[in-house]
């Protein structure tokens, strides 16, 4: 699909494909273990070529994003019916930036999923906007608006014409405007640490102050932790839920941390990563809190 798709077979050439791979797949399924089972199947389905085909694969790398993309599209039509019967709701799983932490292996710049972060985040924000998409929005916005790939090789991955894949798109792209909400990096990291101070301090009035009164905040648990299985809404029910958290807590560290290439908290116990929060910041308040305590979501930041 990519015209920068590098040509040849060599080994080096193909495994030099992963990063960009895992990049998109991240981006179409929110999910870093999903990502990484469709790059591996895409991976799997051109090693089981026999070699006259691969000879006659102009371009590899176009080829594995194709692939990818499609078995991306399959993934998101029936990861639908299995969110239905998700315990409470379904967040995107947030990736660490590793510079950031000391005890861990620290950054890996070989590392697709370190790269990631690093060089071009995705915001929890711009994910659940994602989410909201029809599969083959999603696929057709990320691909292009995202990637730059052109609407022809668009078409190859949905099985639909490119004045189909052009409709999906700007379809897609009204959903990101109307959702977008833009704050400088300093803005947001200057509301999330005053939102740590309030909660360490357990203080109410201070919360209420920082929050917008229509705030939401949405957590995911995934069934495995305790937490809000309904989203929370209004400041002042957020900030009485985060007291009470608070208080139910005793050992609990708040760190300032980037997630997703955002500014963020990060709650551990123990040394142990518990729970991590994004937030959306507009007009110097937060007006989307996204909290994941799911386990099973949080494994890069057991690996941090």
């Amino acid at each position: 699909m990519r015209t920068a798709g590098a040509a040849g077979t060599g080994a080096d050439a193909i495994a030099g494909e992963r990063r960009q791979l895992l990049n998109v797949a991240y981006r179409l399924l929110g999910s870093l273990a999903e990502a990484e089972d469709a790059v591996q199947e895409a991976y799997a389905r051109w090693y089981a070529l026999p070699r006259s085909r691969q000879d006659e694969i102009v371009s590899p790398g176009a080829w594995l994003s194709t692939v990818t993309g499609r078995i991306c599209l399959d993934v998101l039509g029936s990861a639908r019916a299995r969110r239905e019967r998700y315990v409470g709701a379904w967040l995107p799983e947030p990736l660490p930036d590793r510079t950031e932490w000391q005890h861990g292996r620290g950054a890996d710049l070989s590392d697709p999923a370190d790269q990631m972060v690093l060089d071009e985040s995705v915001t929890m924000a711009f994910l659940v906007v994602l989410e909201s998409m029809t599969p083959a929005e999603r696929v057709a916005f990320v691909l292009h608006d995202v990637f730059r790939y052109p609407f022809a090789e668009i078409a190859d991955v949905l099985g639909r014409t490119s004045a189909a894949c052009k409709q999906l798109a700007a379809s897609a792209r009204r959903r990101v405007r109307v959702a977008q909400a833009p704050v400088t990096a300093a803005g947001q990291a200057d509301a999330v640490r005053h939102v740590k101070e309030a909660w360490e301090s357990k203080n109410i009035a201070a919360l209420v102050d920082l929050l917008d009164p229509a705030a939401v905040m949405t957590a995911d648990g995934g069934g495995l932790v305790g937490t809000a299985l309904r989203p929370v809404e209004g400041g002042a029910l957020i900030a009485q839920y985060m007291v009470a958290i608070a208080d139910r807590a005793p050992g609990l560290e708040l760190l300032e941390r980037s997630v997703n290439g955002a500014p963020g908290l990060v709650a551990q116990r123990g040394g142990v990563v518990m729970t991590v929060a994004s937030f959306e910041v507009v007009d110097g308040r937060v007006s989307r809190i996204w909290v994941v305590r799911n386990p099973e979501k949080l494994r890069p930041w057991l690996e941090a």
